[in-house]
């Protein structure tokens, strides 16, 4: 959704109790970092005249300002948002007709109210803001940068300054920040609700707003929501390897003899998880690895890209430039007499009670597998109960550029903006899987790890 825009001019005429009082609420998971505008409006379509943003700025703090022939206020965090994968609840309530001038605009985080600012400028009592004057989602950002994330739930009240214990509680036996899916809100003529469960931009606050359009870009639904967050590639992580789509496509491109590493968000010991792997480069002229790796010991995420990432600590297997596969354990590649494909989905579910893994190409399974046996492509096992995050490896030697791109699916239902073709069955029913899950495995993600 990093290049996604999202729009709707407005439809109904701003009352000035509107102008004066607000709430935006919407739960989002950041999957890149830096300059980025989560939420716009402006008069021309280009915010370069006058323009009301919520956005994060370069280092990564969140950024609210209006500009009206002037800067009319503007709140800069110290803190930075930079984890990639959790969701944020952010709210911000707008009411001028306060005395005070810091109770005017309030930010809250996860339910707790943003203090501290780098930046701390109010706009003046009565204030009427530009807010719904045109509404754009995913738009242009202080440095021209769309968000690069996830958005759930995103809620726009006009003429009501809501709490955010309207849209969130606090779980009872966790004390984590939880959302709440069926808040009671008072949208007025301009508001809007998006982001609820469908696969699509429509306008569900029941008002005659209208609904929102795609102007650019591509939409696509995930099942990561901030009820259940999936497993994905971490950009945070060593890898010299450009992340895309909610961090679920890797493209690869270096000169001979660099490697690059990237990680899973999420761990696991004991349990049994499967996702899928597709390789769809037409050029694929590097070698991939695909696995789980320990945690302790492996290489440093400060490694530089000269290190062969073949010398780890993990269990997988290596798809080869000349289409061959070798089995990995702990840095040692011996082939198995198998082959695989361009475009061909690399099935893989890892047994954390056994430290076994298992691996398909689509139905078929590798060669010396028989799954039903217990009896893996892999010989070699990890201890039970080992902390491994799954893993990508990128490289080879040779000469020239070096380019692969792989699209991963850890239960969100699509391979890049490709949903799967026709789901598999699922006894967890967690998460979207082009293939049949295999019996008592589940998607790697927050549901998943407490079953």
């Amino acid at each position: 959704m990093a290049s996604t825009r999202i729009s709707r001019t407005q439809s109904g005429a701003e009352s000035a109790a509107g102008r004066r009082t607000f709430t935006f609420s919407a739960w989002i998971k950041r999957t890149g970092l830096g300059g980025a505008e989560l939420f716009g409006s402006d008069s021309d379509g280009a915010r370069s005249n006058n323009y009301f943003i919520i956005d994060f700025n370069g280092t990564d703090q969140l950024d609210i300002s209006e500009y009206v022939s002037g800067s009319q206020f503007r709140l800069t965090t110290t803190r930075q948002f930079r984890d990639t994968n959790s969701w944020y609840h952010l709210v911000v309530a707008f009411d001028t007709t306060q005395g005070t001038s810091s109770n005017r605009v309030k930010i809250y985080v996860n339910g707790v109210q943003e203090t501290a600012f780098g930046t701390e400028n109010y706009p003046s009592q009565d204030y009427q803001t530009r807010m719904f004057a045109q509404n754009k989602i995913h738009a242009f950002g202080r440095s021209g940068g769309h968000f690069d994330g996830l958005i759930s739930h995103c809620h726009a009240a006009e003429g009501t300054a809501y709490a955010p214990t309207v849209f969130g509680e606090t779980d009872s036996a966790t004390g984590e920040w939880k959302i709440n899916t069926t808040p009671t809100v008072s949208y007025g003529t301009n508001g809007f609700f998006l982001f609820k469960d469908d696969n699509a931009v429509t306008n569900q606050a029941g008002n005659s707003s209208g609904n929102f359009a795609v102007t650019a870009g591509t939409f696509t639904k995930t099942e990561d929501c901030p009820s259940n967050v999936f497993c994905t590639a971490n950009p945070l992580d060593y890898n010299s390897v450009s992340h895309s789509i909610g961090n679920t496509k890797l493209n690869w491109s270096q000169s001979a003899g660099n490697f690059g590493l990237t990680t899973g968000t999420i761990g696991m010991t004991t349990g049994k998880y499967y996702w899928e792997a597709k390789i769809t480069s037409a050029d694929n002229s590097t070698g991939i690895g695909l696995g789980v790796i320990q945690t302790e010991p492996y290489l440093s995420r400060t490694t530089t890209t000269g290190v062969n990432t073949s010398l780890f600590y993990g269990l997988g297997a290596r798809f080869a430039t000349d289409k061959s596969i070798s089995k990995t354990s702990n840095g040692v590649d011996s082939s198995i007499s198998d082959t695989w494909s361009n475009d061909v989905i690399i099935r893989i579910a890892y047994d954390g009670d056994a430290g076994k893994i298992y691996m398909w190409k689509g139905t078929s399974e590798f060669n010396g597998q028989t799954f039903s046996s217990n009896t893996s492509f892999n010989d070699a096992t990890l201890t039970a109960g080992t902390m491994v995050l799954p893993y990508f490896t990128f490289g080879d030697g040779g000469s020239g550029t070096k380019t692969s791109q792989v699209e991963l699916n850890f239960g969100n239902g699509y391979f890049g903006t490709t949903a799967v073709s026709s789901a598999g069955t699922n006894a967890s029913n967690i998460g979207i899987f082009e293939y049949d899950v295999p019996t008592g495995y589940t998607a790697l993600s927050t549901k998943g790890l407490n079953e």
